[in-house]
């Protein structure tokens, strides 16, 4: 079977948006995403959207109402949680647990980067075996077996083994998220997880997009690397997981 993205044609072709927008919907990337450039995938009603879970495990609301939060609470899995991006740590509304929260920087790409590596290569469904079993030794963070359906992923391969990749998954009005950069702990410091963001930088500057990312604020080797590559934070969100009684 063969997976279409929604960066074109193929799993991995090139994708044209429109720059034109306000920085303002990074704030809520998730339900921008939904409601956007990824609706074809959303299930929700409302005031809330979610991702089918084998896609990504993310659910958004339009504000912190109690109305969507019981929007929310309607097309959610029987015992997920709902774990959503939001700008800052709001109140838990009635009649929902707190599960976790975390913060999260935001970081906008400034700049096309100066250099581009040949030594990449697109990945397609038929790597979909090899994408996993990578991201479960490197842990870089949510990542299905559907994933790959949200945008064009690249990999480095040593033989027959993947030992680097990086790809898209938001895509909101004029920006494209870059996600699951994982490099096997085996090839760490190599430079293979730079070579791949740079290309994805370029590619998404081609096609009239801007880079975002999130990243852990205690990852400190990853933030030095994505300032390194052109990178700057916008600002700090809360990941807030949170269950209906």
């Amino acid at each position: 079977m063969t997976m279409e993205s929604d960066s074109g044609e193929s799993t991995f072709t090139t994708h044209v948006t429109s720059r034109g927008m306000t920085i303002n919907v990074l704030d809520n990337s998730v339900w921008h995403a939904l409601v956007g450039r990824h609706r074809h995938h959303a299930t929700g009603r409302g005031a809330a959207r979610h991702y089918p879970r084998d896609i990504a495990p993310f659910s958004a609301i339009l504000e912190p109402t109690d109305q969507a939060y019981a929007d929310l609470a309607a097309d959610l899995p029987a015992g997920a949680e709902a774990r959503l991006f939001r700008p800052t740590e709001e109140p838990l509304p009635p009649g929902w647990d707190d599960v976790g929260r975390f913060p999260m920087l935001q970081m906008v790409a400034t700049r096309t980067p100066e250099e581009d590596d040949d030594a990449v290569s697109p990945l397609s469904s038929d790597d979909a075996g090899a994408m996993l079993d990578l991201v479960a030794l490197a842990q870089p963070g949510p990542f299905g077996a559907r994933t790959p359906l949200l945008g064009r992923y690249l990999g480095a391969w040593s033989g027959n083994r993947l030992i680097a990749m990086a790809g898209e998954r938001l895509r909101v009005a004029g920006h494209v998220e870059l996600s699951a950069i994982c490099v096997h702990p085996e090839a760490r410091g190599q430079g293979h997880a730079g070579r791949l963001v740079r290309r994805l930088m370029r590619l998404a500057f081609e096609n009239g997009e801007v880079p975002f990312l999130h990243v852990r604020p205690d990852n400190k080797p990853a933030i030095e690397l994505y300032r390194h590559l052109g990178f700057e934070v916008r600002r700090e969100l809360m990941v807030l997981w949170r269950r209906p009684r």
